[in-house]
């Protein structure tokens, strides 16, 4: 039973074991809360769409699965929960490449 894993370390599987070609349960990437992090209100120009979001903060709408990660809370669906006047936290890009390793 061989493992491996072929996800980019901005990806939301990174660290979730492939086996015999088969993805396991993903496994939860930590995001960690700093007093860096920003308090925002999702307008409606990212209403459903955190990828956009991800776009415009970080140059990188791959990166749109932290929101959620870093606000398990507030947002447990990551796109449905993405709604107009929802506050959130986001973390900055520096605590990102920390964190996730690129």
């Amino acid at each position: 039973m061989a493992t491996e894993t072929q996800y980019s370390p901005r990806s939301p599987y990174f660290t979730t074991p492939k086996v015999n070609g088969y993805l396991e349960v993903r496994t939860d990437r930590s995001i960690p809360k700093l007093a860096s992090d920003r308090r925002f209100e999702i307008t409606t120009k990212y209403q459903l769409r955190p990828d956009m979001l991800a776009q415009d903060l970080y140059d990188d709408a791959q990166l749109w699965w932290v929101f959620a990660q870093r606000n398990p809370n507030t947002l447990q669906d990551p796109i449905y929960d993405f709604v107009v006047g929802k506050k959130i936290y986001i973390p900055t890009l520096d605590t990102l490449k920390k964190a996730l390793g690129f």
